[in-house]
């Protein structure tokens, strides 16, 4: 099936339509609001050029339960200072919560390393009160921070909601990351207490992690409590000696569902800590609140994931991506979570459309790269699998390509929404998504996601059509980071996004908006490296690598490729008149894998004489990263304004090399 961007491969039918979150809005805000919107693009500019009006709807359609009601939507509307719902107070686990009811599932949980577990909502709701209570029992209050270093598993969600209930700030970390990576984040917030499991599973491997465990748990000196839950060793002794038992800790008489308090916080309190790397210093610590979580998550999964609570959601991620928390988040909708601890491929390359026939998945998420294997192999799901409750497919992590998702039409199923998404951790959301009741078009991201006003901007703040800009959102959105963790006066904040755009949010991605409203994106427009849909910073891999030895300089890019494929090469410059050969490749390698985690080792380690340098003593990522993509140095770099202009050449002469 050859197919080029723009063209069509599916439309909604009228039923469709009519069944959808969407369309239900739509007739609501005509009956309660005496708004009449006749397709998605007069509702998306009215949710734009009306934000108080559209959130304020958001929040009553979807009965957001709140001590106190609101008198004010929004106050200081100017970036990066607008205030959101103010004098309200709720509590998001409470809104998941919510939906308990009995004989239905809320969780479906599979592993490499175990039995599938189905958890009910009776029972999630259950263990998370029983887990709430000893959370409080050990001395957690509103504010302290609990930490997560566990696989995709339901201990994992009990861990989140528990903390969220009580108010506590939860913060995770999948147990791939070594002990660097993880020190790097959870020292920054100085957690009270932390959940961690003893190894994980992937790719047919047992890994183990209690030596891990015990070197983070030494370092972090603001623990007073840890929890052990046995993954791969459940015999196996306690991995530091104050150590508590999962089975132990989630034992005992049940908690009354009517007696239990949920702790109600303001709107802006902070939910979770997620983690984006910038291009210098620590991974900025992300913050977000409880209030805008909330409604964000119920407009994207509502609208444009169209979820209901006969629905089940998957997507492939861990513990340490977004992902994981907004695939969690979307149960506020009242759906099921579809967990999966592993490797999406190996050793059997259909496991993910094996849990999808098992869990009845609706809405199936996976990347781009992911396709690109499934082609390779040759699995043809359709032929294999029952995926007759499967409606819709997100993919995200990276550009779609027009054959990727034609893929699922001719491979899956032909009456198939099949959606593409960009946003970020930034916002743990989407800036441009999906609508049920828009067609598809091959290699385009269906439209702007309500509320956000989001553009293609030239350098002089102009907007583009059909044109490559930055992507800019111009007005706030309630799911922007609260604040960064430890930012003074909110001085990294404001240089991370409102710096190029005074007042207006520069994401950092390539941006592209057609005549009909589809969107692309183009990766990149700085030099933070987008990894499989988990964004690293360039400091990060030059901490590890600078400090060895060997190695004198580096510098490293992140290339988009055709069909969702990347290529990250390490350029390095090594010291004394070295070479490089195989076992420092190695070396550097395994440094990188050990410290961090398996997504910072580099496709490629290549030895340069210079790693060009502005005549500021900046590393010029983005130049390079350009001149690997195609194009002419003049376009890419300024070299008047580089230290060592002639070191820019090496990559022009050698880029069929690099990218071979």
């Amino acid at each position: 099936m050859a197919v080029s961007e723009g063209d069509w491969l599916w439309s909604p039918s009228k039923e469709q339509i009519s069944d959808s979150n969407l369309a239900d809005f739509m007739t609501w805000l005509q009956v309660n609001r005496g708004k009449a919107f006749t397709d998605y693009d007069q509702l998306w500019q009215w949710s734009v050029e009306c934000i108080e009006e559209f959130w304020g709807a958001v929040w009553d359609y979807y009965e957001v339960a709140s001590e106190s009601p609101y008198d004010e939507v929004l106050t200081e509307r100017v970036m990066p200072d607008a205030k959101w719902f103010p004098g309200t107070h709720l509590n998001f686990a409470e809104h998941i919560l919510r939906n308990e009811r009995p004989d239905a599932i809320a969780l479906y949980a599979y592993s490499e390393s175990g039995e599938p577990r189905r958890v009910s909502w009776e029972q999630l709701a259950a263990r998370v009160r029983l887990l709430a209570q000893k959370l409080q029992g050990m001395g957690v209050v509103k504010g302290d921070r609990v930490v997560s270093y566990l696989p995709n598993s339901p201990e994992a969600v009990i861990a989140f909601l528990a903390s969220a209930s009580v108010g506590a700030i939860f913060s995770s970390c999948s147990p791939d990351f070594g002990y660097q990576s993880v020190l790097d984040r959870f020292q920054q917030i100085e957690p009270k207490v932390m959940f961690f499991s003893d190894g994980y599973q992937f790719g047919g491997k047992a890994f183990d992690r209690r030596q891990e465990v015990a070197r983070i748990i030494n370092a972090l000196e603001s623990l007073q409590a840890v929890v052990q839950v046995p993954n791969l060793y459940p015999d196996s002794a306690l991995v530091v000696e104050s150590a508590l038992l999962w089975d132990e800790i989630v034992s005992g008489p049940a908690v009354d569902r009517d007696a239990f308090h949920f702790e109600r916080v303001p709107f802006d309190h902070p939910l979770w800590v997620l983690y984006s790397s910038g291009t210098t210093g620590l991974p900025k610590a992300i913050v977000h609140g409880h209030g805008g979580i909330t409604l964000e998550f119920l407009k994207m999964a509502g609208f444009h994931m169209n979820l209901k609570p006969d629905s089940s959601m998957f997507f492939f991620t861990t513990t340490g991506w977004m992902m994981w928390n907004l695939t969690i988040g979307a149960m506020v909708t009242g759906c099921a979570a579809v967990l999966y601890d592993g490797n999406p491929i190996g050793p059997d390359p259909t496991v993910l459309w094996r849990l999808a026939e098992d869990s009845g998945t609706t809405f199936y998420g996976s990347s781009p790269t992911f396709v690109a294997t499934m082609k390779k192999l040759g699995v043809v799901p359709r032929e294999h699998f029952d995926l007759s409750r499967l409606e819709g497919v997100l993919l995200g992590g990276s550009p779609a390509d027009p054959d990727v998702m034609a893929w699922f039409y001719e491979n899956v199923k032909q009456d198939l929404w099949v959606t593409s998404q960009s946003g970020g951790t930034d916002i743990c959301s989407a800036f441009v998504g999906a609508s049920p009741t828009l067609p598809v078009y091959a290699g385009e991201i269906q439209t702007r996601c309500l509320g956000v006003d989001v553009h293609a901007l030239d350098d002089n703040g102009n907007e583009l059509i059909d044109e490559v800009g930055e992507l800019v959102v111009c007005k706030p959105m309630p799911s922007m980071p609260v604040f960064f963790w430890n930012d003074e006066g909110g001085v990294r904040y404001r240089e991370s996004y409102f710096e190029d755009y005074p007042g207006l949010w520069r994401h950092g991605d390539y941006f592209r908006v057609n005549q009909r409203g589809g969107c692309f994106i183009y990766g990149r427009s700085d030099s933070t490296l987008n990894r499989y849909g988990v964004r690293i910073g360039t400091a990060e891999i030059y901490r590890v690598v600078e400090a060895l030895p060997e190695v004198d300089d580096s510098l490293i890019v992140n290339l988009s490729l055709s069909e969702g494929r990347f290529l990250m090469p390490l350029f390095v410059k090594l010291k004394g008149g070295l070479t490089l050969d195989e076992p420092l490749k190695q070396k550097i390698c395994a440094a990188l894998k050990s410290e961090y985690s398996p997504r910072h080792v580099p496709d490629k380690v290549i030895q340069v004489n210079e790693v060009p340098y502005t005549l500021t003593n900046k590393k010029l990522e983005v130049p390079v990263r350009k001149i690997l993509s195609g194009e002419s140095v003049d376009k890419a770099a300024n070299v008047d304004a580089m230290a060592n202009p002639e070191s820019i050449q090496f990559f022009v002469d050698n880029r069929e090399t690099i990218l071979s």
